[in-house]
């Protein structure tokens, strides 16, 4: 899903800040702990804020990224 989730990435630059957490580093715990996450994939809206609009678990197609995106960027 890398290549896909990098080129929406590219795509949404300027609209949506991407951020990638290495779920194998200790030093995240405690922000995986404050997500909820429970295992790989896992990707996860959030505001500005920091609430977490939307979380996907597993696999996700690029359509169900774009169709959220679409809906919180209005």
């Amino acid at each position: 899903m890398a290549p896909m989730v990098h080129g929406l990435e590219a795509e949404y630059s300027g609209k949506i800040k991407f951020s990638f957490l290495d779920a194998d580093d200790p030093n995240t715990d405690s922000f995986q702990s404050d997500l909820g996450f429970y295992s790989q994939p896992e990707f996860y809206l959030v505001n500005a804020d920091g609430k977490v609009l939307k979380k996907f678990i597993g696999y996700v197609s690029e359509d169900d990224f774009r169709n959220t995106f679409a809906q919180y960027l209005q």
